[in-house]
């Protein structure tokens, strides 16, 4: 084995180095680090890329941006319909007020249509690199295997080199493919648990996505309805991180942990509001109910 790889000369391996050091997304692309990579330096990396989770989300997004894709496309469809009858029958101010939605809907059409094609530019990038960095750590498998050379020596040391440039530039676009994951809205609808939620009692949610926190404090009234000080709130979808929500109930001055429990975003990229109740305690006698709109 150790001759076979020996056999790969030194000039293919350089080239193969200098094919990465072509690639390298942030000479072909003008892509603005995000907040989260400023400290990004070169040479230095944060964290290893996530290429199966960012095939998932991307797939997720794709998936949802196509599904309101087809909505307004629908729309538009019903209101050109409608747009053609008007205009037989002469009804103007009617008339006009459709060409308005009709060229509204157009517009939005094609913000999404440009905006689905930069997440597969993105995304096909993205691959681009991702099997870069493989070759590479393949060739420096290989180049670990064969006699030590001064060659063979040079070859790892640039090989490193342009791994580390792939593994940045693959943690730069998954902090670009971020900006285009959207908000989601989440709409507290409370807690369900028969028996076991009484008139009185007070509990406090905790919501957490990667740094973003919401923290809520409801209370069960008389009548067995619930009133929490906040209702709403957005979060900005991230790749790495899923929701994390915890549960302690209030006693006076003392806490009670009801449950932790943690829940993924990948089916939350939908047009239509996703009703999510997540079992808050191990038997499930406590559930926390959320509404989620992408």
């Amino acid at each position: 084995r150790s001759c076979s790889f020996t056999g790969f000369s030194t000039m293919q391996s350089r080239k193969l180095a200098k094919s990465l050091g072509r690639s390298s997304v942030r000479s072909r692309m003008s892509l603005k680090p995000p907040k989260a990579y400023n400290s990004l330096q070169k040479g230095a990396v944060i964290w290893d890329p996530k290429p199966l989770q960012v095939k998932k989300i991307f797939e997720a997004l794709k998936k949802g941006l196509n599904e309101y894709l087809e909505a307004h496309q629908a729309e538009l469809d019903y209101l050109s319909g409608r747009h053609k009858d008007t205009k037989r029958n002469s009804r103007l101010a009617f008339y006009y007020d459709l060409d308005k939605q009709i060229r509204s809907v157009e517009r939005y059409i094609r913000k999404l249509e440009f905006h689905i094609s930069k997440v597969e530019e993105l995304y096909e990038a993205y691959c681009i690199q991702c099997r870069l960095r493989d070759g590479a750590a393949n060739m420096k498998h290989a180049f670990s295997l064969s006699p030590s050379t001064k060659a063979s020596r040079e070859s790892l040391v640039e090989l490193y080199k342009n791994f580390q440039e792939c593994t940045e530039d693959m943690c730069f676009m998954e902090g670009a493919l971020e900006v285009h994951l959207g908000e989601f809205h989440l709409k507290m609808k409370g807690l369900v648990g028969f028996a076991r939620l009484c008139p009185g009692d007070q509990y406090e949610v905790f919501v957490r996505l990667g740094r973003q926190k919401w923290r809520l404090k409801g209370k069960i009234e008389t009548d067995d309805s619930q009133t929490w000080d906040e209702e709403e709130k957005i979060f900005i979808p991230n790749l790495h991180d899923k929701f994390e929500i915890k549960v302690t109930e209030l006693r006076g001055l003392a806490t009670i942990l009801v449950g932790v429990v943690t829940c993924d975003s990948i089916n939350f990229f939908t047009t239509k509001p996703q009703s999510i109740i997540v079992d808050i305690t191990e038997l499930g006698t406590i559930k926390l109910q959320l509404e989620v709109l992408w």
